[in-house]
């Protein structure tokens, strides 16, 4: 969501109580949009976070949480205010089965990671929203612009998933779909991989 309005939380909290909910818990982390003007209105992101939780979806800042024998770490956005993964990777577990939250892939280009090898769940492009075909999108907000859309094998042990979400900067999109991902979790010697 693109802060513009009080309206705009009044409409988030009479929809989020509709939203699908995960079988054990939900969680996210929030985009740089959910911070209001210019990524710098804390104020937003707490209303936006508050009312998210409300609705069943713990946010993740910076934070981790288990369910289930899965560790799901989260890290602030990228381009906000509180933006800090140093504060969670300090306390990384190796031997947890371990996915990490993070809306901006660029983040995937930063010494934050420690030893961490496995899934990256991201966001944050849209998929360009816009691309000819056959081509990639000529426009992505991000530096490192092989994160577009899709799954990217980082090569060392990590592998980032780019979502092209439902929403939209602009109110238009072309040749790139909207897409809600639905992952499923192999149990392996007891681990889940």
């Amino acid at each position: 969501m693109s802060y513009k309005s009080e309206e705009q939380l009044s409409q988030l909290r009479d929809v989020t109580p509709h939203g699908l909910k995960g079988t054990f818990r939900t969680f996210g982390v929030l985009g740089n949009h959910d911070y209001g003007k210019k990524w710098s209105e804390q104020p937003v992101a707490d209303e936006i976070t508050s009312i998210l939780e409300d609705s069943g979806v713990k946010i993740l800042g910076n934070t981790q949480r288990e369910s289930e024998r899965l560790n799901i770490i989260g890290f602030e956005n990228f381009w906000a205010l509180n933006f800090a993964p140093y504060k969670v990777m300090r306390d990384y577990d190796v031997d947890k089965a371990n996915i990490i939250l993070c809306h901006n892939p660029d983040v995937c280009d930063l010494n934050v990671w420690k030893d961490h090898k496995g899934w990256i769940l991201s966001g944050h492009t849209h998929g360009g929203q816009c691309k000819p075909p056959f081509l990639d999108p000529p426009i992505v907000p991000v530096k490192n612009e092989n994160y577009s859309a899709g799954k990217v094998n980082l090569k060392d042990g990590r592998t980032v998933y780019v979502n092209r979400a439902l929403g939209h900067i602009m109110q238009v999109r072309f040749n790139v779909r909207p897409e809600i991902t639905v992952f499923v979790l192999d149990r392996e010697e007891d681990r889940l991989v």
